[in-house]
């Protein structure tokens, strides 16, 4: 705790540096580094279209997401995924002394629209990041201080060929917090999808529509890849998803196009050229359904840097 404490302050100056990196065809790119130290001090409700990450290196304080409560203390990782609506407050004895940094992760194509190479491990793991239900987990006897205090320093005091070494710890921390928060068991494999035919049908649906949120999709392309009528796959997809296959579709683009506007490396694109990257030909359309899903429109999302203040806990939800 004590080396972070001490080193920790240096991780703001990472800033400056572009640090992204590519893991089974999911493109990583860091979005903010902070640290604050142990005083009292508060962040008000708010939302990210990125995911963000908090390591408390002392104190204690309560993480708020929505209508959970969770207490913190000194050694645990805790995570904000894109659209939680969340506050950090800190106790008024012990506060909390913090590092936190955040990432946008995105779908990277490679030859003729494939993902891009990957660890099937890895996959699973970032799968698991990305949507498993676990927001606060104990961290202080895993790689991931140590991990950080060495970015700080690095950051503070760049050594020979630093721009490399930088490059290879970015992955190294995705990794980390991955499997701090994820909590698989060592060496995981994919394991078939529970719930027999109708579930492995659900899935391949989901995969297709992850696969090809950018291009026009219709419920009949999606019910071709599992071999049943519209009618069926539809009801399928519903009743395993328990949303239709528009709704993940709409939601999937979204949630993509947040991260997209927030990525730094892509604000040159125009907020018509990130439409159309996932999915959307027509600009108005994709604001009021990005207004509708986000509360915000995308040219606010991109000038908060990804970030919205003022939104009520219960984002709009798209059935």
């Amino acid at each position: 705790m004590t080396e972070l404490a001490r080193a920790g302050a240096a991780l703001p100056l990472l800033n400056s540096v572009r640090l992204g990196t590519t893991l089974a065809g999911r493109r990583v790119e860091f979005v903010d580094w902070g640290f604050y130290p142990p005083e009292p001090w508060r962040n008000y409700w708010h939302s990210h279209s990125y995911f963000e990450f908090c390591y408390a290196y002392s104190g204690r304080g309560t993480f708020r997401i929505g209508a959970l409560e969770h207490p913190v203390g000194a050694g645990e990782l805790f995570l904000a995924r894109p659209g939680d609506v969340h506050e950090i407050t800190t106790d008024a004895r012990d506060p909390l002394g913090i590092v936190f940094w955040s990432w946008t992760m995105v779908p990277e194509r490679g030859p003729r629209g494939a993902a891009g190479p990957g660890s099937p491990e890895t996959a699973a793991l970032l799968d698991a990041l990305a949507a498993g239900p676990r927001q606060v987990a104990p961290a202080a006897g895993t790689p991931l201080p140590r991990l950080l205090a060495t970015l700080a320093e690095e950051a503070a005091a760049p050594g020979p060929a630093s721009p490399d070494l930088l490059a290879a710890l970015g992955p190294a921390l995705v990794l980390t917090c991955a499997r701090v928060v994820a909590d698989l068991p060592a060496a995981a494999r994919p394991t078939p999808v529970p719930g027999g035919r109708a579930a492995a049908a659900a899935a391949r649906m989901t995969r297709y529509l992850d696969d090809n949120f950018d291009r026009p999709v219709r419920v009949r392309d999606v019910a071709t890849q599992v071999h049943l009528s519209e009618r069926h796959a539809a009801r399928l997809f519903q009743q395993e998803t328990g949303c239709t296959i528009i709704a993940y579709l709409t939601r999937r683009r979204l949630d993509v196009a947040a991260q997209r506007l927030a990525d730094p490396a892509l604000r040159p694109l125009s907020v018509a050229a990130v439409a159309r990257s996932c999915g959307y030909a027509d600009t108005r359309h994709f604001s009021t359904a990005f207004r509708r899903y986000w509360g915000a429109l995308p040219t606010q999302v991109r000038a908060g840097g990804g970030t919205t203040h003022g939104l009520s806990a219960d984002r709009g939800a798209i059935r």
